[in-house]
């Protein structure tokens, strides 16, 4: 459990840098907050790569939940 706990707030902290120094890329601030959950629950395996974390997020569209779903629009 522990184990989990650490790749996943490593997980986060690695979307929170990469959001950081590569803003245009990774979407707005907005979009960001919409989709963090999504991204972590569905797409974990391709952080930091935002082009493969976006490709992945919208393999799985349909699976977003409606706030994120928005920003794929």
């Amino acid at each position: 459990m522990t184990r989990l706990l650490v790749k996943t707030l490593a997980a986060c902290a690695a979307i929170t840098l990469l959001a950081a120094s590569s803003a245009h890329a990774a979407g707005t601030p907005d979009q960001r907050r919409a989709c963090r959950k999504d991204a972590m629950k569905f797409c974990r395996e391709f952080v930091p790569d935002v082009k493969r974390i976006t490709a992945c997020m919208e393999k799985n569209v349909r699976k977003l939940s409606p706030l994120c779903r928005t920003q794929f629009r």
